[in-house]
Protein backbone atom coordinates (compact mmCIF):
# COMPACT_ATOMS: atom_id res chain seq x y z
CA UNK A 1 0.00 0.00 0.00
CA UNK A 2 1.27 3.35 -1.08
CA UNK A 3 2.21 5.92 1.82
CA UNK A 4 1.85 9.20 0.12
CA UNK A 5 -1.36 10.54 -0.75
CA UNK A 6 -2.42 11.06 -4.46
CA UNK A 7 -3.14 14.73 -3.60
CA UNK A 8 0.46 14.99 -2.65
CA UNK A 9 1.74 12.70 -6.03
CA UNK A 10 -0.61 14.99 -8.16
CA UNK A 11 0.93 18.25 -6.42
CA UNK A 12 4.51 16.56 -7.52
CA UNK A 13 3.76 15.54 -11.01
CA UNK A 14 2.40 19.58 -11.63
CA UNK A 15 5.57 21.03 -10.42
CA UNK A 16 7.70 18.47 -12.84
CA UNK A 17 5.22 19.27 -15.50
CA UNK A 18 6.94 23.30 -14.64
CA UNK A 19 10.19 22.11 -13.56
CA UNK A 20 11.92 25.02 -15.40
CA UNK A 21 9.85 27.01 -13.12
CA UNK A 22 9.20 25.18 -10.60
CA UNK A 23 12.14 23.78 -9.34
CA UNK A 24 12.97 25.17 -6.33
CA UNK A 25 9.46 24.70 -5.04
CA UNK A 26 9.20 20.74 -5.87
CA UNK A 27 12.27 20.77 -4.19
CA UNK A 28 10.79 22.46 -0.74
CA UNK A 29 7.63 20.27 -1.26
CA UNK A 30 9.38 17.21 -1.41
CA UNK A 31 11.79 17.87 1.27
CA UNK A 32 7.94 18.17 3.62
CA UNK A 33 7.89 14.28 2.87
CA UNK A 34 8.48 11.68 5.22
CA UNK A 35 10.81 8.61 4.23
CA UNK A 36 7.81 6.19 3.81
CA UNK A 37 6.49 8.84 1.25
CA UNK A 38 9.26 9.54 -0.74
CA UNK A 39 9.77 5.45 -0.87
CA UNK A 40 6.52 5.15 -2.20
CA UNK A 41 7.31 7.88 -4.15
CA UNK A 42 10.25 6.10 -6.13
CA UNK A 43 8.66 2.94 -6.19
CA UNK A 44 5.51 4.52 -8.18
CA UNK A 45 8.13 5.87 -11.00
CA UNK A 46 9.52 2.59 -11.18
CA UNK A 47 6.43 1.30 -11.56
CA UNK A 48 5.49 4.02 -14.59
CA UNK A 49 8.76 3.25 -16.26
CA UNK A 50 8.37 -0.83 -16.04
CA UNK A 51 10.97 -1.24 -13.91
CA UNK A 52 8.26 -3.27 -11.27
CA UNK A 53 4.74 -4.19 -12.02
CA UNK A 54 1.88 -2.86 -10.24
CA UNK A 55 2.01 -6.67 -7.77
CA UNK A 56 5.26 -5.76 -7.41
CA UNK A 57 4.97 -2.59 -4.84
CA UNK A 58 5.91 -3.97 -1.67
CA UNK A 59 9.45 -5.43 -3.49
CA UNK A 60 9.69 -2.03 -5.34
CA UNK A 61 8.88 -0.10 -2.19
CA UNK A 62 11.87 -2.63 0.10
CA UNK A 63 13.96 -1.53 -2.70
CA UNK A 64 13.44 2.18 -2.64
CA UNK A 65 14.26 2.15 1.01
CA UNK A 66 17.37 -0.41 0.59
CA UNK A 67 18.90 1.54 -2.53
CA UNK A 68 18.28 4.89 -0.74
CA UNK A 69 22.29 6.49 -1.34
CA UNK A 70 21.29 9.95 -2.93
CA UNK A 71 18.73 12.70 -1.42
CA UNK A 72 15.05 12.03 -3.30
CA UNK A 73 15.04 15.10 -4.74
CA UNK A 74 18.29 14.94 -6.68
CA UNK A 75 17.18 10.99 -7.81
CA UNK A 76 13.36 12.40 -9.33
CA UNK A 77 14.90 15.64 -10.47
CA UNK A 78 18.41 13.55 -12.46
CA UNK A 79 15.33 11.07 -13.53
CA UNK A 80 14.30 12.13 -17.09
CA UNK A 81 10.39 12.06 -17.62
CA UNK A 82 9.93 11.50 -13.74
CA UNK A 83 6.93 12.89 -13.74
CA UNK A 84 5.27 11.59 -17.17
CA UNK A 85 6.50 7.99 -15.15
CA UNK A 86 4.25 9.09 -11.73
CA UNK A 87 1.25 9.22 -14.05
CA UNK A 88 1.94 5.98 -15.77
CA UNK A 89 2.31 4.52 -12.46
CA UNK A 90 0.05 5.87 -10.58
CA UNK A 91 -2.39 4.91 -13.92
CA UNK A 92 -0.58 1.28 -13.24
CA UNK A 93 -1.75 1.27 -9.90
CA UNK A 94 -5.56 1.84 -10.75
CA UNK A 95 -4.99 4.76 -9.18
CA UNK A 96 -5.63 8.40 -10.78
CA UNK A 97 -4.09 12.00 -10.15
CA UNK A 98 -6.05 13.40 -12.68
CA UNK A 99 -8.99 14.72 -10.29
CA UNK A 100 -6.39 16.06 -8.00
CA UNK A 101 -4.29 17.48 -10.47
CA UNK A 102 -7.46 19.67 -11.28
CA UNK A 103 -8.58 20.48 -7.54
CA UNK A 104 -4.90 21.64 -7.49
CA UNK A 105 -4.92 24.11 -10.27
Amino acid sequence: MLQISQRKVAQIILYGHEIERGEAELRGFLETLNDEELHSLVSVMWIGRGSFEPDDLAEAMATAEREASIPTPDYLLGSPHFCDHLESGMEALGLSVADAEEDLL
